[in-house]
């Protein structure tokens, strides 16, 4: 597989919102492949929308660093990005650390909604954000230590997996 083909399967949410300065289309479609519907559809989406709306459109100036955006509605903008790439894969890296949790299960609603039939990686502190998985790898000192379906780790009142729960307040 070339690299161009893999760039086209892969979606990357990082930790940080990337947004550069230029508008909310160059933000979404830097390569300018998508029409004014398939941008707004994913803003829609994302529940972003109605702010792009109110900052002036698909050509508002989004400004350095996207500060005319909360954290929480530039990473919406990040995946509104990942979904206009209709990747296969989505990793997402610590993509929830950042923001409130109202703003982290809009991120996880429209996930589990887009990426329904898509390969989802996870990293994330936030037991929250792991608990529908379908699989769950603990990591304990760069070392696997349990990977398992969230509710069969559950099961076993010893495992780490249910000490993180536990100790959430879940």
């Amino acid at each position: 597989m070339g690299l161009q083909e893999l760039r086209s399967r892969l979606a990357i949410i990082p930790q940080d919102p990337f947004l550069f300065s230029g508008s909310v289309r160059e933000n979404l479609d830097p390569a300018e492949i998508y029409q004014d519907e398939a941008l707004w559809e994913a803003l829609e989406k994302c529940h972003m929308k109605l702010p792009v709306e109110r900052l002036g459109g698909l050509d508002a100036d989004v400004a350095e660093k996207g500060k005319h955006f909360s954290v929480g509605q530039r990473q919406l903008l990040c995946l509104a990005r990942a979904l206009l790439a209709e990747a296969k894969i989505l990793c997402m890296d610590e993509a929830t650390a950042s923001v409130d949790q109202e703003t982290d299960q809009l991120i996880q609603r429209t996930i589990k909604a887009a990426f329904s039939d898509k390969t989802v990686l996870t990293i994330a502190h936030r037991i929250n954000t792991v608990l529908e998985s379908n699989r769950v790898l603990v990591m304990d000192s760069g070392r696997v230590a349990e990977f398992a379906a969230p509710e069969i780790l559950l099961q076993n009142p010893e495992s780490i997996f249910s000490g993180l729960v536990r100790n959430s307040g879940l």
